[in-house]
């Protein structure tokens, strides 16, 4: 099934002007706490069609523990720095994160780990997780206003989240919703189909999207934007008819998401070509050794998606498109006015530390 193009911008219109909802959930959605307001006088940075990578020096497996699969923890914290510098032009870690964090907002950071879940192999790296709460409570947000949250304790547990020495520091909390902590009334986003965000993105006044680079065997592609909105919504499931297209880009567009995201960090020193999401198969993630960043989560998809296609070519696979599972969610979102799709105006710029 599919949307005209003219249906997609009309709904686009409808969500971005007056939330248009069904009965009294419209009014309720137009206020506070479904719609976060920022600090006073505080605009976050924004640059369209950018994206950013930087990669070590020295190949991919470099980058890597004795594991092969976790990152040493120096060497996420240094490409993040690189990276976040870069995308800003600020002097450090910490300067740039004040691009998108004030010291006033209540920060939810939101990881992806359900390919993690034996043997945490595949999922964001607690390593990169760590100097991102630095830098937030560097800042100045307190700890007790830093949530990191996941769907369920399993892919919490997955990015190695306070399990054994890796804890996060102090009163930062963490926290999962499991499908049933989502206090607000339910709203229809897609062809009627009901559903409702979790308590740990409205509490929240800004977000940081922390994923990865991988192949979905439903929606061809999973990264920025998969991981807000089927990672935060009641019911994932009901949101995956027809590739999960528009679905994801609808879900997205909501001013509930919108008004909240703010960063979105790839963690690629894994990537994954083919059988996603779930590390099924180790012989389908790779070493990569990069790290993404950016505000556009449609720019970021588009250099994960064409990142995937290659890979899938060097491994004399079809494309996603040719394999009948072309994310064309991406591009939704690029009509919707998400960000750049358009690989072309896409500003890419690429780093090695």
């Amino acid at each position: 099934m599919s949307l005209t193009r003219r249906a997609l911008l009309a709904g686009a219109s409808a969500l971005a002007g007056a939330v248009t909802l069904d009965g009294d959930v419209q009014a309720q959605a137009a206020a506070p706490p479904l719609i976060a307001t920022r600090p006073g006088g505080f605009l976050p940075m924004d640059a369209p069609g950018r994206v950013v990578k930087v990669a070590a020096r020295g190949g991919a497996e470099s980058t890597l523990q004795a594991n092969l699969l976790w990152p040493k923890a120096d060497v996420a914290k240094r490409l993040l720095e690189k990276a976040m510098m870069e995308l800003t032009g600020a002097s450090n870690l910490v300067e740039a994160m004040k691009r998108f964090i004030s010291k006033d907002d209540v920060v939810a950071i939101k990881p992806n780990g359900i390919a993690g879940q034996k043997g945490a192999t595949m999922a964001v790296n607690f390593e990169l997780i760590l100097p991102v709460v630095e830098a937030v409570m560097a800042l100045g947000v307190p700890a007790d206003k830093i949530m990191v949250f996941e769907q369920y304790p399993s892919y919490l547990s997955g990015c190695r989240v306070n399990v054994k020495n890796f804890k996060l520091p102090p009163g930062v909390r963490s926290g999962t919703h499991n499908n049933n902590d989502h206090p607000m009334s339910e709203l229809k986003v897609y062809q009627g189909v009901g559903t409702k965000y979790c308590r740990q993105l409205l509490e929240a006044t800004a977000v940081i999207d922390m994923t990865q680079v991988k192949d979905h065997s439903i929606c061809g592609y999973t990264g920025a934007l998969k991981n807000i909105t089927h990672g935060t919504i009641n019911n994932p499931e009901d949101h995956h008819a027809h590739l999960a297209s528009p679905q994801i880009a609808m879900l997205y567009n909501h001013p509930i998401v919108t008004s909240r995201v703010r960063l979105h960090i790839a963690d690629a020193f894994k990537v994954m070509y083919d059988k996603g999401p779930l590390d099924k198969d180790p012989k389908t993630r790779l070493p990569y050794g990069a790290v993404l960043v950016a505000t556009d989560p449609v720019a970021m998809d588009t250099v994960g998606w064409q990142l995937v296609d290659q890979l899938r070519k060097d491994k004399g696979l079809k494309s996603l498109k040719d394999s009948k599972r072309e994310p064309r969610y991406i591009r939704t979102a690029g009509e919707l006015g998400l960000g750049v799709a358009d690989p072309a105006a896409i500003r890419l710029k690429s780093f090695e530390v």
